[in-house]
């Protein structure tokens, strides 16, 4: 006999609170100004340590970055009440995302506020290798005057080859178009008719390496980008290819960089990103063929503003759950911000707590399988699983996932995730629920009626009316009787407990779950073990 009860707090999707946020490093005013504006109490701290921003961290619900902060593991761990961490810029190379997402924290960045700046600082650069217009100014001011020594090359008619066709990536091609140039390019992701669209010819990097008279990299800094253009590549490439940097440092590999220029087999580099900033590799931002710059991307005041605006008011349409805009890894919440998705969240959250108790909720899981059914549930699967992954792990009030942790503490704890859709119209606008303990399977059936979550199955017992997953639930599990009834609100009754509703499940025969919902639970399950075989109980 299995009686098991969950006291958690209500399982709603409740706006994120965001009380207090910590600005570390210098940020467009319109941000402070935004996030006020809205209630939100803001404070600019510059240049503090690690040990400082450890020990100050704590009283915040957000923190807003440019580059300069590392928000470490470390960090992030001492992060009692962070709820999000907003980067004022593209990528999130400083934020350490794997250990915010374990602890639940949303990590956003604004990807397209510097598109603009650093696409014309890629197209500076470029320009300035062609004409070597920041090495003629530097002589000039020393007072030479060498035509002879500053012989440049025309743009016009030479191949740019583009590695990484994401915004920036597109913006770049677009204008050295006007030059005259050719553009070809790579990307894993945007397809070949999206980047043919724009002028931009896509194929392998073995096919773009020979061909390019220039090269500028636009990608993400990652296992499979970092040294890209390495010895092996720079071998394959026209002799006295020239290539720009304004991307992530790494992505160029600085020592093979340094060898193909000393060779003369790259012509010249345009950097703005350096493995360490700043740069401690001075033989290669020394040399008379590299130009570089302190990182200066997304350093425009029209970038700086729109970052430092983009951030607030993502933050602000977070809090208010209007919309996630950039968030990096919380892909799952990016649908979720609808009054429709969170009733299909509390539903997912609400199924998962009803099958934990009801499965004896101390045994580890096997598998949880999430079936989505009609036309209306095709692209829910995601945020269902790890809506139910909240309930089968919330052990108690502020003891559990979110949306954001979920999945990857799922894995941590052994439970494997399967998500499939079913077309079928005799069930439209359903969720299946299947998740298996010690070899046995338990399985919940739940819809949305009239904007209120219900459960419609449980274990194969079809409930006559369809239970509202909301409030006080008491479910048991007993032969039909025309005893079991009386019996149950008998126990309750001598409890003092109220009763508003009870459903049975259509079949007449066996054992079968019953539900009964309450207007509080009950203090002893113990006290109906005399009458039914099992029961579990729960505040959704």
């Amino acid at each position: 006999m299995r009686f098991c009860e969950l006291h958690p707090e209500r399982g709603e999707m409740a706006p994120v609170s965001i009380r207090r946020v910590l600005i570390s490093e210098s940020v467009d005013p319109c941000c402070r100004a935004i996030l006020q504006e809205n209630g939100i109490e803001v404070t600019e701290k510059q240049n503090m340590s690690k040990d400082e921003l450890i020990s100050q961290i704590k009283d915040y619900d957000g923190l807003v970055v440019r580059s300069a902060t590392k928000v470490t593991a470390d960090i992030i761990a001492s992060a009692g009440n962070l709820k999000v961490i907003g980067r004022a810029g593209t990528g999130v190379d400083n934020v350490d995302v794997d250990a915010a997402t374990k602890k639940g924290i949303i990590v956003m960045n604004t990807p397209s506020g510097n598109t603009i700046s650093a696409a014309e600082l890629t197209c500076t650069l470029l320009m300035s290798l062609s004409r070597h217009v920041p090495q003629a100014a530097m002589s000039m001011k020393a007072e030479n005057w060498d035509r002879k020594k500053f012989m440049g090359a025309e743009l016009y008619g030479k191949t740019l080859g583009i590695v990484g066709l994401g915004r920036i990536g597109k913006e770049v091609a677009t204008r050295m178009q006007s030059f005259g140039v050719r553009t070809i390019g790579y990307d894993p992701i945007t397809p070949t008719e999206v980047s043919a669209s724009w002028g931009v010819e896509q194929m392998s990097l073995e096919e773009l390496w020979p061909q390019c008279d220039y090269i500028t990299v636009h990608t993400p800094l990652m296992p499979s980008t970092t040294g890209l253009l390495n010895d092996d590549s720079f071998a394959k490439c026209k002799k006295g290819v020239k290539v720009v940097n304004c991307a992530r440092g790494g992505i160029i590999d600085e020592a093979a960089l340094l060898r193909a220029l000393e060779s003369g087999q790259c012509g010249g580099a345009g950097l703005d990103v350096f493995v360490e900033e700043p740069p401690k590799n001075w033989p290669l931002v020394k040399h008379p063929n590299v130009i570089c710059c302190p990182h200066l991307g997304a350093s425009t005041k029209e970038a700086q503003a729109r970052c430092g605006q983009d951030i607030a008011l993502q933050i602000v349409d977070m809090v208010k759950c209007k919309a996630l805009v950039g968030a990096v890894n919380a892909q799952v919440l990016a649908s979720t911000f609808t009054p429709e998705s969170q009733q299909w969240i509390r539903l997912g959250e609400a199924m998962g707590r009803v099958l934990k108790v009801c499965s004896s909720s101390k045994q580890p899981y096997g598998h949880l399988h999430i079936t989505t059914q009609g036309d209306c549930l095709k692209k829910s699967a995601g945020f269902l699983s790890s809506a139910a992954v909240v309930g089968l792990l919330t052990e108690g009030p502020g003891n559990g996932p979110n949306l954001v942790n979920a999945l990857p503490l799922a894995e941590e704890t052994g439970i494997k995730i399967k998500k499939s859709h079913s077309d079928t119209k005799e069930a439209a606008g359903a969720c299946m629920m299947e998740v298996s303990v010690n070899g046995s399977i338990y399985k919940a059936l739940g819809s949305v009626q009239a904007d209120v979550p219900v459960l419609l199955q449980l274990d194969g017992s079809v409930f006559r009316q369809p239970i509202p997953l909301s409030g006080n639930l008491l479910f048991f599990k007993a032969a039909a009787s025309s005893q079991l009834l009386p019996s149950v609100t008998g126990v309750l009754a001598g409890a003092g407990i109220e009763m508003n509703y009870f459903s049975a499940s259509t079949a007449s025969d066996g054992e079968q779950w019953y539900c009964v919902g309450m207007q509080s639970l009950l203090g002893d399950l113990g006290s109906l073990k005399s009458v039914v075989k099992e029961a579990a109980q729960l505040a959704v």
